[in-house]
Parts: C-alpha cells; structure tokens; sequence
C-alpha cells in the first residue's frame, strides 16, 4: 500500500514548523481527550509531519555532507563532522 501523499500545507512547512505542531499532535493523543474519529485524524496527520520532518533532515545531512578528494584523486563524500 502506497504512502499517502504529503498534503500542500505540510509540504510548505519548514522543520520547525513542521515538529512544533507534531509536538502538539502528540500532546493532545496522551492527554486521551476528544472524539475517537478526530484522535485518527490528528495520528494520520501526525504521520504525515514525522515524514515531512524526517525528509527535511535528510536534506539538511546532504547539504551538510561535504565532497571530499579520495586517495585516487576521484570526488566522494563523506559525513562531515559536527562536533
């Protein structure tokens, strides 16, 4: 089964944004209140943010992966350092 597309508002977000309101999905799941069909709606939404999310972070490791020379004198990247 495919996974549903990323509905435009989400896709529009920056991370930040993005986490903030996956934050306050979840808040609101634990504390147990609301109807059940509008719990489902905000896991589904939820999902959508946590894979909107972990996309933006694999964007900002490839920009943050830097190109380096190898021995052979061919272009390759390796992880840089954040420490």
């Amino acid at each position: 089964m495919a996974e549903p597309a990323v509905p435009p508002d989400i896709a529009a977000m920056n991370f930040e944004d993005a986490l903030a309101e996956l934050e306050q999905i979840v808040k609101r799941l634990e504390a147990g209140s609301g109807k059940l069909n509008d719990a489902i709606a905000a896991y589904e939404r939820g999902a959508l943010l946590k894979r909107h999310c972990e996309a933006k972070l694999r964007e900002a490791q490839t920009r943050v992966d830097k190109i380096v020379v190898g021995a052979d004198g061919q272009p390759a990247t390796e992880p840089a350092s954040l420490d």
